[in-house]
């Protein structure tokens, strides 16, 4: 009788802690929604009065001038002041110990995070100025982690097939920890 008693309390208690982990996921998923509809919208794809040329950036300078990072307004700064100039072609390895601010610093190149002051400029150009798909589509990134790509080297390289196999062989390659390299020109 015990054992019986014993084993109709064990399907209870699973049915009771299942039940009560699905109305935790479902209190989450309520609690992301409203996350997600407080995120402020990312800058404008394109800034059609502040344009870079179409062949920027050309030589792939980057200044970055006391440049400080916070992800949040109320968190402490990730990046405190940094200045630094790269000319371009120069091979730049970024080292740190972990959270010292390399992605960041990486992500700020983008603008995938927007400095709270300092400014960035490549080629002379605030990129705080242009559009993001101005930005974005000029640079590319390759990270340090080794990942297998499905398709083949080419198709990674320009997936929309926007340009000649010419010009992908003439790009130029910047940093160690990743790989940044300018536009490919048409």
């Amino acid at each position: 009788m015990a054992l019986s008693y014993g084993l109709s309390l064990n399907t209870s208690f699973v049915s009771f802690t299942q039940s009560q982990c699905n109305l935790g996921n479902q209190i989450i998923s309520v609690e992301r929604v409203s996350q997600y509809m407080d995120i402020p919208s990312q800058a404008a794809e394109v800034i059609e009065d502040n344009r870079p040329l179409p062949d920027w950036p050309q030589n792939g300078n980057v200044e970055i001038r006391h440049l400080k990072i916070r992800y949040r307004i109320d968190a402490p700064l990730v990046l405190h002041g940094i200045t630094c100039n790269f000319e371009g072609g120069d091979k730049i390895g970024i080292v740190g110990r972990t959270g010292s601010g390399k992605t960041t610093l990486i992500g700020a190149l983008f603008r995938l995070v927007e400095p709270d002051e300092g400014k960035i400029f490549i080629d002379s150009v605030d990129i705080s100025m242009i559009g993001l798909h101005d930005l974005r589509s000029r640079l590319g990134i390759i990270p340090q982690d080794p990942t297998l790509f499905q398709g083949t080297i080419r198709y990674n390289l320009d997936p929309l097939g926007q340009f000649s196999d010419e010009k992908i062989w003439e790009v130029r390659f910047y940093t160690a920890n990743y790989v940044v390299f300018p536009h490919l020109t048409q």
